[in-house]
């Protein structure tokens, strides 16, 4: 018996990342999944993001697992993509347990070096997109009446205040705010919803020359000297599975009566930092 038998979990972002990790997990335990990335770049993006090829391998990925899978491509920051979506996976897999809002995308530079369209892209993407990926699934879940968990991939810079990424910072906080506002409105249908906050994860977001240089690093190494200087515990990044882990204990009923939490899976981060 798996954790998840029986529930269907829609995840955004799932080409590879954490994305592609929740998928794997929840899978791994016994979820069918509804996967669902823009398979496209989006241009003030300083590093590659997924592809149609990466969400077909998460796709064989989960197959291999023995599990259903409906891949979607769709752009978060579109509603009626966003809609058809949901649309098609309820079509093939029937219902509905678990959202998780994960997709995200980041830039670098001084708030006031910030071009209007790098604010307006992290905005629309880690912010709207989950307001509207929320807005395509809540219908269902009250509908279907049997409750549900949603989970909002936050960060620890939706904690602190870091600088040199503050469109990303803004987004992360508020995000947090959308979920305590949502347990207000949704907990009457047994509808859960929690954020997890990672310190760096381990993805292709930091593994890139731009993220390298917004550190002051000319490579993985030394980037990953000054981040584990700020984690508590001697790691330099967590992996994506470490995320996923704690997204599995929001998606599954051992957390039936856990809403309204932000999950740190910080490495001792924002305790050593003095937000703890």
């Amino acid at each position: 018996m798996g954790r998840m038998d029986g529930k269907v979990a829609l995840i955004t972002g799932a080409a590879r990342g954490q994305g592609r990790s929740h998928a794997l997990r929840l899978a791994e335990e016994g979820a069918d999944i509804i996967a669902v990335d823009i398979c496209d770049h989006i241009g003030s993006v300083p590093f590659t993001m997924g592809t149609s090829d990466q969400l077909a391998e998460t796709a064989k990925m989960v197959e291999n697992l023995d599990r259903r899978i409906v891949t979607c491509v769709a752009d978060v920051r579109d509603s009626e993509q966003l809609k058809s979506a949901v649309e098609q996976g309820l079509s093939e897999l029937g219902h509905l347990d678990v959202v998780c809002a994960n997709a995200g995308i980041a830039s670098m530079g001084n708030t006031w070096d910030l071009t209007d369209e790098q604010w307006q892209d992290v905005i629309d993407v880690n912010l709207t997109g989950v307001w509207r990926t929320i807005k395509a699934v809540i219908p269902t879940l009250i509908e279907q009446g049997t409750g549900g968990s949603i989970i909002i991939t936050s960060s620890m810079a939706g904690i602190m205040g870091l600088g040199g990424i503050a469109h990303y910072t803004a987004s992360k906080h508020a995000v947090i705010g959308l979920m305590r506002s949502l347990v207000n409105e949704v907990s009457q249908y047994k509808i859960r919803v929690n954020t997890v906050n990672p310190t760096t994860v381990n993805t292709d977001m930091i593994q890139n020359d731009a993220f390298y240089s917004y550190v002051g690093a000319s490579n993985a190494e030394e980037m990953g000297a000054f981040f584990q200087s700020l984690n508590a515990l001697p790691v330099p990044w967590v992996e994506a599975v470490d995320i996923s882990n704690a997204v599995l204990f929001l998606a599954s009923d051992e957390s039936r009566y856990v809403t309204g939490l932000t999950l740190w899976v910080d490495a001792g981060l924002g305790t050593k930092v003095g937000q703890g």
